[in-house]
This record gives structure tokens, C-alpha cells and sequence, in this order.
């Protein structure tokens, strides 16, 4: 890949990544609830979906999926019911700075990491994104496999940074958040669940 282009690249790959989406609004409640250091789990994980995610568009899956109506609704359904079962969660979380009437769940850095991995992954409108989107920066006439570990590396290096970013930010509104934390948490969950009703109905 040219110099140019992966700097033109790099710049789509910002863009994309300061969108609003399931994994950026992930990493601000996890930011909130839980801090910046369990929080990385959250945003690596999302990282090593999204690496999938590109390994699938690259390699022929996403045509695939793109090809077959029927799998790509099951996958619409079923990673719009993950969003909203995850949006539920959230709302029903403890307000931040309160201490919970019973163990509140899915703490671990584990369960964590799983939360980011599957938001990232389980929306099929990302992998088809990816694949109207990579094509326009492969050269056919250089190595598929070096070529993905620069795009992929790219955009893991990017997402990572900008999730962080958001993640501290919410760790530092943390006292203000304590004031709101119930509203917050029931904002954020009532988020995911639009976007999980959303993702199946959208053509």
C-alpha cells in the first residue's frame, strides 16, 4: 500500500471510528461504571471483533453473506436481539457511585472483554460496510495477507485510541455522573435497544 493511501486510510479510519456506535457508547458507560483499567478489556475486545470483522470482508465472507438473504437476516435478528439484550442490562445497572443491593454482574475483565467483542461482531451491517469499504484500498497486485494485517492493525490502533479517549473522559465525569448515574445508564441501555430494533428492520 502506497504512503498516500493508507494516510487516506487512516483518515476514513478516524472518521468512521468517532461515529456514534454499539462499541464507542460500550466503552462510555463501561468508562463510567467501571473505569478506564476494566474498561481496556471492554475496548480490546471490540478491537479483536472488529479484526474479525475485516478477516470476514476480506476473505470472501461478506460477499457471502451479502449474497444470501437468508443468513444475513438471521444474523440482522440475532445481532439485534444481543443489542438489546445488552441495552437491558445496562439499564437495569446500578446508578454509578452507589453501592449495589446485590452483586452486580459481568464485572470481570473476561465477561468484559466478551461485551466488547460481540457488540463489534454481532452487527452484519459492519461486515458488509467493510466490504463496500476495503476494496477501495487493496492493490490486487500485492500479498492479500500483508495487506490485511496493515488494514486491520490500522484500524484496531485507531479504534483502540479513540475508545480509550472516551472511556477517560467518562471516568473523569464520574462525579458528575453519580449525580445522574440512573438517567445515564437507563440513556445508554435505552440506546442499545433502539439500535438492536433498528439493525433488523433496515434494508
Amino acid at each position: 500500500m502506497e504512503l498516500h493511501t493508507w494516510l487516506v486510510y487512516v483518515l476514513a479510519v478516524i472518521g468512521l471510528s468517532l461515529s456514534p456506535g454499539p462499541n464507542g457508547l460500550l466503552a462510555l458507560t463501561h468508562g463510567a461504571l467501571y473505569g478506564r483499567r476494566m474498561t481496556l478489556y471492554t475496548i480490546i475486545g471490540g478491537c479483536c471483533g472488529f479484526v474479525v470483522v475485516i478477516a470476514l470482508s476480506m476473505f470472501g465472507i461478506g460477499a457471502l453473506l451479502k449474497a444470501s438473504l437468508f443468513w444475513l437476516s438471521v444474523l440482522k435478528w440475532l445481532g439485534g436481539a444481543y443489542l438489546v439484550w445488552l441495552g437491558i442490562q445496562i439499564w437495569r445497572s446500578p446508578p454509578i457511585g452507589v453501592p449495589a443491593l446485590k452483586p452486580v454482574v459481568a464485572r470481570s475483565g473476561g465477561a468484559l472483554f466478551r461485551q466488547g467483542l460481540l457488540a463489534a461482531i454481532s452487527n452484519p451491517k459492519v461486515i458488509l460496510f467493510f466490504v463496500a469499504f476495503l476494496p477501495q484500498f487493496i492493490d490486487p497486485a500485492r500479498g492479500l495477507l500483508i495487506q490485511f494485517a496493515v488494514l486491520a492493525g490500522t484500524f484496531a490502533v485507531v479504534e483502540f485510541s479513540i475508545e480509550l479517549l472516551v472511556a477517560s473522559l467518562a471516568s473523569r465525569i464520574s462525579l458528575w455522573l453519580r449525580k445522574v448515574g440512573r438517567r445515564f445508564n437507563q440513556c445508554c441501555g435505552a440506546a442499545f435497544i433502539a439500535i438492536g430494533v433498528a439493525l433488523p428492520l433496515r434494508t
